[in-house]
This record gives C-alpha cells, sequence and structure tokens, in this order.
C-alpha cells in the first residue's frame, strides 16, 4: 500500500484513537445502518463508503489488529504475516436473507468477534427423531436466528399424565417437565438451550410434540375418540359393556336399536385440558362376524326367516333424484 493509499480507520469510524471497544462497536452500527447499501440504491458513493465502514471495523474491532495497526500503520498487515486482509468476506454477504437491518447488523458484528474474524461450528444433538441444525461460518452461510426446534415422540400415556424426559442438545443433557395434556404440534419451549452465537447469544429450543399411534385411542384435536365393536345381537337387544378410558374400565350402557356409527359421550373421561377433563367420545361399530358356526348360522337364519318382508330399506323405494 502507498503511503497515500493509507487509511485512517478511526477517522473513518469517526472516533478518536483512544476509544473503546464499545465505543468503536456504536459508531460502526450508526454508519452502517446510514450507508446501508439497501437503504441507499443505486447509490455508488453509498456502497463504497459502507465497505470502508466495514474494513475499518474489522481491523479496530479485533484487539490483535489494532495493535499492529496503532504500531506499523499502513504496514501493520506485513506484520500481521499474512493475516486475512480487511473488509475480507464482504463481497460474500448476500443482503436478501436477512429479515431486516438489525439481522445483518448483529451478524455483521459477531463475524469480526473471534481473533482475525474467525468462523465458528455450532452443532445440535437432538433427541430421537428430531432434527438436526449446524451453523457454520459467517460468509454468507449462517442464520441469525438461534432458536432451534426438534420433535420429541411421547406415547399416549406420556402426553396424557406428564413426563420427565432427559434429552441431549449440543452435548449438554437436559431433563425436560412435559405438562400434561400436550398434543401433536405442541411446543415446550427450552429458554436459552437454543444454538450460540460467537458472542455469547444463545436462542431458544422448540420440542414439537408428536405421539405414538394406539391401538385403541385417537386425538382429534381436543377430543380423544375409540372405535367400540359389537355384534349384532347387542345393538338389537342392548347390552352393558367394559369401555376402556385412560385411566382403567367403565361400564357403559349400549341402548337396544343402536346404529352403527352412533356416538356416546363419557364426559370427563377424555383428554386434560387447562386443569379439567375433556370427554371421550365412543363410536360404536356393529360387527358381523365373518365365520359362522352351525348353532349361529342356523340363529341367523331363523331370524331371517322371522323378519320375513320387511326390509331395512324400505324408505329407499320409489327415491327420487
Amino acid at each position: 500500500m502507498a503511503a497515500t493509499d493509507f487509511k485512517d480507520y478511526y477517522s473513518i469510524l469517526g472516533v478518536q484513537r483512544s476509544a473503546n471497544a464499545d465505543e468503536i462497536k456504536r459508531e460502526f452500527r450508526r454508519l452502517a445502518r446510514k450507508y446501508h447499501p439497501d437503504l441507499n440504491p443505486g447509490d455508488q458513493a453509498s456502497e463504497s463508503r459502507f465497505k470502508e465502514i466495514n474494513e475499518a471495523y474489522e481491523v479496530l474491532s479485533d484487539a490483535d489488529k489494532r495493535k499492529k495497526y496503532d504500531q506499523f500503520g499502513q504496514y501493520w498487515k506485513q506484520a500481521a504475516q499474512g493475516g486475512s486482509g480487511p473488509g475480507a468476506g464482504f463481497n460474500d454477504v448476500d443482503f436478501g436473507r436477512f429479515n431486516n437491518f438489525d439481522d445483518f447488523i448483529n451478524e455483521l458484528l459477531g463475524r469480526f468477534s473471534g481473533p482475525g474474524g474467525a468462523n465458528y461450528t455450532s452443532s445440535y444433538s437432538n433427541t430421537p427423531g428430531g432434527r438436526s441444525y449446524s451453523s457454520t461460518g459467517f460468509n454468507g452461510q449462517t442464520a441469525t436466528n438461534l432458536d432451534q426446534e426438534a420433535k420429541l415422540t411421547l406415547s399416549f400415556g406420556e402426553a396424557f399424565k406428564g413426563v420427565r424426559k432427559s434429552i441431549k442438545v449440543n452435548g449438554e443433557s437436559i431433563d425436560v417437565n412435559i405438562p400434561a395434556g400436550v398434543k401433536v404440534g405442541s411446543k415446550v419451549r427450552l429458554r436459552g438451550k437454543g444454538m450460540a452465537s460467537p458472542y455469547g447469544q444463545r436462542g431458544d429450543l422448540y420440542l414439537i410434540i408428536d405421539l405414538q399411534t394406539h391401538s385403541f385411542f385417537q386425538l382429534e384435536g381436543d377430543t380423544l375418540v375409540c372405535e367400540l365393536p359389537i355384534a349384532p345381537d347387542e345393538a338389537a337387544l342392548g347390552t352393558k359393556v367394559d369401555v376402556p378410558t385412560p385411566e382403567g374400565s367403565v361400564m357403559v350402557n349400549i341402548p337396544a336399536g343402536i346404529r352403527s356409527g352412533q356416538t356416546l359421550r363419557l364426559r370427563g373421561k377424555g383428554w386434560p385440558k387447562r386443569g379439567e377433563r375433556g370427554d371421550q367420545m365412543v363410536k360404536v361399530v356393529i360387527t358381523v362376524p365373518k365365520t359362522l358356526g352351525d348353532d349361529e348360522r342356523k340363529a341367523y337364519e331363523a331370524l331371517q326367516a322371522a323378519r320375513g318382508s320387511s326390509s331395512p330399506r324400505e324408505h329407499l323405494q320409489n327415491l327420487s333424484f
């Protein structure tokens, strides 16, 4: 660099040579906001000024580079023995990927926080079936959102009663209390357990609840649903049957003449919701045996003969459309 090309980084940022790190960061943020290319579209002078500000901050925000710059002036890079040059990596920034300007500034501040603007790697080891997140470097690759998500699969019993689970996050073992009554899609937030930035911030971890399938119960929204098979004679004559609930079986009266698909309500036997219990809906399904013994066949034939000409489809006769 020729002497006439020397850049006074302190003057570029508008700070004294005695300025501390916070003052330098504050002035960089102010100037970067003012000259950011997205806020000055088509203004080549602003873009050039922004790159100059970026270059100055990279040097002055790094204690080792700043020391060499103060000592050797325009020859500081030679004294640094091949360290990365000022402004490195700026042209790699994809401004369109930031949600807002503050996200960009926060990342830019972070990318210079390590020695020589060093990159970082953040990994997330989650529970079985969860998602894996990694964040490598600040050269247009790392998202500024440090929050993470992972799927946590529970049994119906665990979700119904609540459970304490031990999971591993970024190599850290954490005991998590899952409240009673979570459902598919419920989120459990773990504050400060997400990804870590190079400058000390931690995002939050969100556990997204999923449920294993159950052989009898289903959860439809907030309602616990099940199907209860009954025999044709039970439907015709009526009966009493034991119906499973999450806390044991209860005796249910099946009225005579019930139709297949008709639903019975068990109040207060369903899913927990805001400290209360919802209802359990029991859908009756009349099940015809696939095979008949001799006695059963004779009984059905006798029933058929006794029915005579009456038909359950009489209402369909002379149907118009």
